[in-house]
C-alpha cells in the first residue's frame, strides 16, 4: 500500500469558536504556524490578511453552530477555497483535544486531502432559504398563540374547537372578535357560520353556551392580538421574499410557459402564500414540481431553498438521497448485513419530503398506491420514508433533465406489481419442477 501524499501543500485548519479562533497554517510560513484572534469582524480580516501573508490557498474549517458564516463569507469573498467540514469527519485522536490541536488536526487533514466539503447553496438561494426559514418560525410561534386560546375555549367549556375543525378559519374568527366586543347571546353567535362549515348552526349555537369568564376573556384577547401581530409579520416576510423571486437571475423558463393541469385544482392551504408562488418556482426550476402528487408550493419551495436548483452539485441521484437522508445506511461487515438504519437528521428538506410522502396515503397515483403497499408490508414509518426516497429520485430526475412528470396511475403500478409477483410464482415452481398456468374459466 502506497504512503498519502500531501495533495494542498497550501491548505489551513481553522477552529472556530464564539470568542476565540484558532488558525493553523502550514510550516515555515510564518514564525508561529498556530495564532489564536478574537471573533470580531476586524479579527476575521486580520485572519484573511494573514492567510495571504502565508500564501494560503484552501481553508478547512469545522461547522461549528452558525459561528462560521461570518468568517467563511470574508474568507470566500477575498478568494480562499473555504471547506466547511462536518464535525464527523474530525474525529480527534485520544488525548490530544485542545483548540490549538484541533486546528492543526484539521490542517493536516486537509493538506492530504481527506476533508470533504459539505454542501452550500448559492448565495441567491440562501437569501431565500433564509426568509423561508424565517416564516416557518413564525408560523410556529403562531400557533402557539392558536393552542392558547384553545386552551381558553376548554376552561370556559366553550365547544367551538370541536365543532369547527380550525377556529382561525372564516368562521370561528368572526364568532371570537364578537365575544371579544361583549356577544354572549349562542344563537347570536352562531350566526357567523360560514356557508362551507360542515356544523350546523344549531351545533355551533350549543357549543357557544359557556361559562364567560372574565379573565380568560382577557387573556383571548390579548393573544387573539399575537396572533394578528404574527400573521402581519408573515404578509410582511411574503412580501419580501416575492421581490427577491423577482429578482432572481431566471435560468430557465417563464411564468407564461406554465400550463395549469386540471387535477391540480385542490383549495390552497391557508398558510400559503397570496402571490403567484407556483410561478415564481417554475421561473427558478424550470419545471413544474406541483405536478408531482403530494408536492404543494410550499413543500417545494421549503425543499427548493434547501436544495437549490442546480443538480450538478451530486453525482448522481444516489448521492442526492443520501444527502437527504432519505435512504438506508448500510452497514456491511464480512459480507453480512449489520444494520440499515437510517441516519438522524435535521434537514428541513428531509422533513418536508416525509410529510408529502403522508399526505400520499388517500392519492389514487402511482406513488400513493406504492406508499399502502409499503405501510401493509412494512409498517408507516418505513413507508414513509420509501415513498419520501421516490419523490427525491423524481425532484433530482426533473431538475437535472427538465422533464415534465406524467402520473401513469395506481393500475399501471398495480398491474407491474401484479406481474412481479406472478413472475415469481413461475421461478418458484420451475425450482420444484412445475408449470404455473392460468385458470381456465369454465
Amino acid at each position: 500500500m502506497s504512503n498519502l501524499e500531501q495533495i494542498n501543500f497550501n491548505a489551513a485548519g481553522i477552529d472556530i469558536g464564539s470568542k476565540e479562533i484558532y488558525v493553523c497554517v502550514p510550516e515555515g510560513r510564518d514564525d508561529n504556524s498556530v495564532r489564536s484572534f478574537g471573533s470580531y469582524t476586524e479579527d476575521l480580516r486580520n485572519i484573511s490578511s494573514w492567510l495571504k501573508k502565508c500564501e494560503v490557498e484552501t481553508v478547512a474549517m469545522e461547522s461549528t453552530g452558525v459561528y462560521w458564516v461570518p468568517l467563511y463569507e470574508i474568507l470566500e469573498a477575498d478568494g480562499f477555497e473555504v471547506y466547511l467540514v462536518n464535525a464527523r469527519q474530525l474525529k480527534n485522536v485520544t488525548g490530544r483535544k485542545s483548540d490549538i490541536g484541533d486546528c492543526q488536526w484539521i490542517q493536516q487533514l486537509h493538506t492530504y486531502g481527506l476533508l470533504n466539503s459539505s454542501f452550500i447553496v448559492d448565495k441567491e438561494i440562501k437569501k431565500i432559504r433564509e426568509v423561508v426559514r424565517h416564516r416557518e418560525n413564525l408560523l410556529r410561534t403562531r400557533a402557539v398563540h392558536i393552542q392558547r386560546m384553545q386552551k381558553t375555549f376548554e376552561i370556559m367549556n366553550i365547544k367551538l374547537p370541536e365543532v369547527i375543525s380550525d377556529i382561525t378559519g372564516s368562521t370561528g374568527m368572526r364568532i371570537i372578535r364578537d365575544i371579544l366586543k361583549g356577544v354572549r347571546d349562542p344563537k347570536l353567535l352562531s350566526k357567523h357560520r360560514d356557508i362551507n362549515c360542515k356544523s350546523s348552526e344549531e351545533e355551533i349555537s350549543k357549543a357557544l353556551d359557556g361559562n364567560y369568564i372574565e379573565e380568560q376573556i382577557f387573556i383571548l384577547r390579548q393573544e387573539l392580538e399575537l396572533y394578528d401581530y404574527y400573521t402581519g409579520k408573515i404578509h410582511e416576510c411574503d412580501k419580501y421574499t416575492e421581490n427577491l423571486y423577482s429578482g432572481y437571475s431566471k435560468k430557465s423558463g417563464t411564468k407564461e410557459d406554465l400550463r395549469d393541469n386540471g387535477s391540480k385544482k385542490k383549495k390552497p392551504n391557508k398558510n400559503t402564500p397570496e402571490y403567484d408562488l407556483r410561478g415564481y418556482l417554475y421561473e427558478m426550476a424550470g419545471v413544474d414540481l406541483t405536478q408531482v402528487d403530494g408536492l404543494n408550493v410550499s413543500t417545494i419551495q421549503t425543499i427548493l431553498s434547501e436544495t437549490g436548483v442546480d443538480m450538478s452539485k451530486w453525482r448522481t441521484v444516489k448521492h442526492f438521497t443520501s444527502w437527504l437522508r432519505v435512504c438506508p445506511n448500510n452497514a456491511k461487515s464480512g459480507g453480512k448485513l449489520l444494520y440499515s438504519k437510517k441516519k438522524k437528521t435535521k434537514n428541513r428538506a428531509n422533513l418536508a419530503l416525509r410529510m408529502a410522502a403522508l399526505g400520499l396515503s388517500r392519492s389514487d397515483s402511482w406513488l400513493g398506491s406504492f406508499y399502502r403497499r409499503k405501510c401493509a408490508r412494512l409498517g408507516p414509518a418505513v413507508a414513509i420514508v420509501a415513498t419520501a426516497h421516490k419523490l427525491a429520485k423524481i425532484i433530482y430526475t426533473m431538475l437535472k433533465y427538465k422533464v415534465e412528470y406524467k402520473d401513469l396511475g395506481k393500475e399501471y403500478y398495480e398491474n407491474k406489481f401484479r406481474d412481479k409477483i406472478i413472475k415469481n410464482l413461475k421461478l418458484k415452481a420451475s425450482k420444484f419442477g412445475f408449470k404455473l398456468e392460468p385458470c381456465v374459466a369454465l
